[in-house]
């Protein structure tokens, strides 16, 4: 049974997993582009990145590590695998609900993809009714709040092989298993 440690400050998820030897350290780190609310604020994510980049170092303090980007635009998800190429065993964008084709090992060994998609039902918009969704776009009266579709659901996500004595990625492939 692993060792299991989870903490929450503004814009940045964290995970460590110990398990005997081998120790993975997972971190979300949030985008915010365009979302007005005062509450969605978060600090300049690159420096929070930086800050994670110099704290953590492979085969140092930590065997794997595993950065999930949260956010809408591609072009700072792409600087980031950037940034953080050869100093992360992979680096994932999340939040568009729809995986990207771009799945590859970065140029210094780090796994790479845009945007891993979501774990849900793809027969629908983004997780939601699809019929009460194109209500919604046609702005029509019967329009209900949104409510999750109830097809089948898929698994999406990557499987990475790791090299056990870098921690970087050896190989990368997209998943995504059912519906």
């Amino acid at each position: 049974m692993p060792n299991f440690q989870k903490k929450w400050i503004l814009g940045q998820w964290s995970y460590t997993l110990f398990y005997a030897i081998k120790s993975l350290f997972a971190r979300n780190l949030l985008f915010v582009s365009n979302l007005h609310e005062k509450r969605w604020r978060s600090d300049n994510v690159f420096k929070k990145a930086k800050d994670l980049k110099e704290k953590f170092i492979l085969k140092k303090n930590i065997d794997f590590l595993v950065v999930d980007f949260h956010g809408e635009i591609t072009s700072e998800k792409m600087a980031m695998g950037h940034f953080f190429d050869g100093s992360t065993t992979c680096l994932v964008g999340t939040h568009t609900h729809v995986p990207t084709a771009d799945t590859r090992i970065l140029d210094n060994g780090t796994a790479y993809q845009t945007d891993i998609g979501m774990c849900g039902d793809y027969n629908s918009v983004i997780g939601m009714n699809k019929e009460n969704s194109v209500k919604k776009f046609l702005k029509e009266k019967d329009v209900e709040k949104n409510f999750p579709s109830e097809g089948t659901g898929t698994l999406s996500g990557l499987i990475i092989d790791c090299d056990q004595n870098t921690g970087l990625a050896k190989n990368v492939n997209r998943l995504i298993l059912g519906g």
